[in-house]
């Protein structure tokens, strides 16, 4: 069903690379669209503070994305000072490079409506309020143990083990 779709558990045994610090996020749907569900890990030095994850029966993929980020910014203060990652480079560049455009055009596009707008607009002003907090892209599955179990908490709702 998915491309791994391991629990907890086997993630920490099988992954060790990447950062160490910082909060990860991923969503997904399968098929998209179709159930899906998101997932969110603050670690600190490789120890997890915070974790969170969620399932919608119908979404897509891009909207689980939007939502984890949401929830992780959420987790943070308006003064922290740390990166999140997310692997949806359609996410980072919404928020970083084309959401003040869409801002100041009335949250429109020149070519057309902005899919998901609720939730672009709502990471969009969250990340507004969190100017320390940088909103970074990693590459998915490249055996970043954090980004891996974010992955496993956002596929968690297709197992009967977290």
């Amino acid at each position: 069903m998915f491309e791994e779709c391991l629990p907890l558990r086997e993630v920490l045994a099988r992954y060790s690379g990447g950062p160490q610090t910082g909060v990860f996020t991923d969503g997904s749907a399968r098929p998209n669209p179709g159930p899906g569900g998101w997932g969110v890990v603050h670690v600190v030095n490789g120890e997890i503070l915070h974790q969170s994850h969620g399932h919608e029966p119908d979404t897509t993929n891009n909207r689980m994305e939007l939502t984890a980020l949401i929830t992780a910014l959420k987790m943070l203060t308006p003064t922290d000072d740390i990166q999140v990652f997310t692997d949806s480079e359609l996410c980072v560049k919404s928020i970083t490079q084309w959401a003040a455009g869409w801002e100041k055009r009335g949250w429109k596009r020149k070519d057309g409506p902005i899919k998901n707008v609720e939730l672009v607009k709502e990471l969009y002003y969250l990340s507004k309020e969190r100017p320390k907090v940088k909103l970074t892209w990693i590459r998915a599955h490249d055996g970043s143990l954090w980004n891996e179990y974010a992955d496993a908490l956002s596929t968690a709702w297709c197992r009967k083990e977290l």
